[in-house]
């Protein structure tokens, strides 16, 4: 076999394969048998028609059309390993000459794994962030707390900023209804932000029986593109409010959060969990920009069909967390005041950098040889049964090949993270 290889682009290339008389000659002694097995002459049993038989009364067209079908598709993968190219997909094929018992020549052409150079990884410039919890974080959970322990009694008065209120309420613009703009017995607790500015002001100084209309303009930067800056018009029923008592920042407060014996026991160990929290994220964080800096240094193309695979990713889970919240991917696309091309053509962005960050850290798997051992993948394999053991068809799919395949690679994934931060980390 003798092949030229022609690269198309960084991500595409063409061989061309030449196969000569004897590759043919194997080609076409496992067509006939192939044939021979179908094949029905009289005085013999199917399938035990002796060879030299059999070829007299095989279709000789046939046979030649096997012959090189056999030929072609034994050869591509060697043809590809020869030119050290790595096929993403099943190649194209176009037979250019085919003279039979003599010789054969096609192109393939197919999108391939492209050559990555890795920048140094060992010197790149991501630094890790350091935490820092402020008293107002610590303040904030602290006060949290004390609403969860709150004490609530209806009350028939005016509602006032730190009362809870029973409403009923519809959001129209321009006179029509839009999305996520009404609720029935929506309970509101007065001074908690949770609405656009002026609703929660409005709603003070009304009592239970109360209907009565806000006119209100949303914020410019509100995440619905159509709703950015809106007038709109909200009606609203107070079914009920109830007065919130808080209880005291003691020590009896902090003994019902746990093993504490003071408020200031209770903020330390908030501090901590506040702190490792923050630390978790910082990491995440420092990860991330170790692989983006690594794509940066690093000489590495993505193809076409691995970020349309991406893009496929990245909708359906777009389209499963919409349909969780009852719209569609469109419906979605909408609220966040996008086009589809517009949409696209950031998901695209997002798609390449995936594929670019995937491809550097194969390789530098490869260079620094490293793997996620069997012992490992079979492990967490345990892990994952024990957590999924009430679901029959979860634990039937832990079995799967492909599934431990993916899980290994996850985890050696997991490793070399690990291995990029140590080596970045002096």
């Amino acid at each position: 076999m003798k092949i030229s290889t022609k690269n198309i682009s960084d991500t595409r290339v063409e061989i061309t394969v030449t196969l000569d008389a004897d590759e043919l000659a194997v080609a076409k002694e496992k067509a006939a048998a192939r044939l021979t097995k179908e094949l029905k002459i009289s005085g013999f049993r199917k399938g035990k028609v002796p060879a030299k038989v059999a070829l007299k009364h095989l279709d000789q067209n046939e046979l030649n059309s096997v012959a090189l079908d056999i030929a072609v598709r034994t050869s591509v993968p060697a043809a590809f390993a020869q030119a050290s190219k790595q096929p993403l997909v099943v190649p194209e094929i176009s037979v250019n000459k085919f003279v039979p018992d003599s010789t054969a020549e096609y192109t393939a052409v197919a999108d391939i794994v492209p050559e990555v150079k890795l920048g140094d990884y060992k010197k790149l410039k991501a630094k890790k962030g350091t935490t820092k919890v402020a008293t107002k974080d610590i303040d904030d959970v602290l006060e949290n707390i004390r609403t969860s322990y709150a004490e609530k009694k209806s009350v028939k008065r005016k509602a006032k900023l730190g009362d809870e209120v029973v409403i009923d309420f519809e959001g129209t613009k321009d006179g029509v209804k839009f999305d996520g703009g009404s609720a029935k017995g929506h309970k509101l607790l007065l001074g908690s932000g949770q609405f656009i500015p002026g609703f929660e002001d409005g709603v003070v100084g009304h009592e239970p029986g109360d209907r009565f209309d806000l006119k209100l303009t949303f914020p410019k930067d509100y995440h619905n593109k159509e709703l950015a800056g809106a007038k709109t018009n909200f009606n609203v029923l107070v079914k009920q409010v109830n007065e919130v008592k808080k209880p005291a920042l003691d020590a009896k407060l902090a003994k019902k959060c746990g093993p504490f014996k003071s408020i200031d026991e209770l903020k330390a160990d908030i501090k901590k969990n506040l702190s490792a929290q923050d630390q978790a994220r910082l990491d995440e964080k420092f990860k991330d920009d170790l692989v983006t800096e690594l794509v940066k240094v690093s000489k590495v193309s993505a193809p076409e069909i691995l970020i349309q695979d991406q893009l496929r990713f990245i909708k359906d889970d777009i389209t499963r967390n919409a349909q969780s919240r009852g719209i569609s991917f469109e419906d979605y696309i909408k609220q966040i005041g996008m086009s589809e091309k517009d949409w696209e053509k950031e998901a695209r962005a997002v798609a390449e950098v995936r594929v670019k960050s995937s491809l550097v850290l194969q390789v530098l798997a490869r260079e620094e040889k490293i793997e996620a051992s069997d012992d490992e993948v079979t492990a967490k394999l345990t892990e994952l049964s024990d957590v999924y053991q009430k679901s029959p068809e979860a634990l039937k799919q832990l079995k799967d090949p492909a599934v431990r395949q993916d899980l290994k690679n996850r985890l050696t994934v997991e490793k070399v993270l690990e291995h990029l931060v140590k080596l970045n980390s002096k």
